[in-house]
């Protein structure tokens, strides 16, 4: 099984290219999922057909699913939401309240995770294609398993799940089901673990970041594939949508052109060595299987192997040491030491010639300075200490 998931800034068209590569890879006869972890569940619309919380064939070798947490809740892990509902109520929640409270923080997130572990298990699809929710929430799904663990740990304190015994005495005396949903809670958490490790085998899988040539835009998109590569994530390439043609200075765009040539720019110099695939601005709104399939076409032009892996490498690295970080960054084609580097809040700028690549640090290192530096090509290591 192959799965790729796009992500980017809300608006910049992740669904629609999302959509578009998995009807081109249906059309090319692989058995293809596409999987919307998108609350806003905008996949139905660019479609342009109902979808429902279970997949559902659209086309030939097409299947589609949009996520909802409370049908998958009632499906696949009903005590661990009786077991909410209920120790809710004991507390005197109202029963509406109760049932919106049911939900695990980030159970919309791992919804989408457990569905995946179900198909990877059962090798239902060729590949999978994650229409995922905006960057925040995708990174928030990425290390979901860790944080929803540590969740349940300090609302159910004790050794793992040691108290499985006091749980059965408990359902006795409150009807509360304490053990049932610890039971499934263990399991629950045994196989976000094991898609964790799908998600970060990159043989298997890799993110696709989806942006468009507008400063905030890049600047979201920079900081994401800095946090995708230090949670072990493979990105294989970067999608940039909606490029105004040079036609449109004819109807008053002369500045937006001229900010779009710079921001094209730094986006070959920000995501270098990643494949960068373009897409024109299209004049239209798109939705619909015919419109979505010129995009699959247009976006990758005669490329065949482009459900497969396009990169797989690790340029930027960032590790602990003492009093501080080293921060190791791959610079291909740099032959020489003819650079300088500089850090601006949790930006670090390397200069080379006329050329600048910006590489967003983690939010922390903004109170790290650069200490040094040192070249061996095509590795530049800086030291940031506090």
């Amino acid at each position: 099984m192959r799965i790729i998931l796009f992500t980017g800034k809300g608006g910049v068209g992740k669904t629609t290219l999302a959509a578009a590569t998995a009807l081109r890879s249906a059309q090319s006869g692989t058995k293809t999922l596409i999987l919307s972890t998108d609350p806003a569940h905008s996949l139905s619309d660019a479609l342009d057909q109902e979808l429902t919380p279970e997949p559902q064939e659209i086309a030939p070798n097409l299947f589609a699913q949009e996520v909802d947490v409370y049908y998958s809740m009632k499906k696949h892990w009903e005590n661990v939401r009786q077991l909410m509902l209920a120790t809710f109520r004991f507390q005197g929640v109202e029963n509406v309240v109760a049932e919106e409270l049911s939900a695990l923080p980030g159970m919309e997130e791992a919804s989408a995770f457990l569905w995946l572990e179900e198909y990877h298990r059962e090798g239902l699809y060729d590949l999978i294609v994650i229409d995922s929710a905006p960057t925040g929430e995708t990174l928030s799904l990425l290390s979901l398993p860790q944080v929803t663990q540590s969740w349940v740990m300090k609302a159910f304190p004790g050794q793992r799940f040691a108290m499985k015994g006091f749980g059965a005495m408990v359902r006795g005396m409150t009807g509360i089901p304490l053990d049932y949903g610890l039971d499934e809670l263990e399991r629950l958490f045994d196989k976000l673990e094991r898609i964790q490790k799908v998600m970060q085998d990159p043989e298997i899988s890799s993110i696709r970041v989806v942006l468009n040539p507008e400063r905030m835009v890049i600047r979201e998109a920079k900081r994401a594939l800095t946090y995708l590569q230090l949670y072990g994530y493979n990105v294989d390439a970067v999608l940039v949508n909606r490029i105004l043609p040079e036609a449109a200075r004819a109807g008053g765009f002369e500045q937006y052109l001229d900010q779009q040539a710079d921001y094209l720019e730094e986006i070959e110099q920000s995501f270098q060595p990643l494949p960068i695939f373009k897409l024109p601005h299209q004049g239209r709104e798109v939705f619909g299987q015919s419109l979505l399939q010129e995009i699959g076409q247009s976006l990758y032009g005669g490329r065949k192997d482009f459900t497969e892996v396009l990169y797989q490498d690790k340029p930027f690295e960032l590790r602990e040491i003492t009093g501080g970080y080293t921060a190791r960054l791959k610079l291909p084609f740099v032959q020489d030491k003819d650079f300088t580097v500089n850090k601006y809040g949790d930006e670090l700028v390397v200069s080379i010639g006329n050329q600048r690549r910006t590489i967003a640090l983690p939010r922390f290192a903004n109170y790290l300075q650069v200490e040094g530096y040192t070249f061996e090509a095509p590795w530049l290591e800086v030291q940031l200490k506090r």
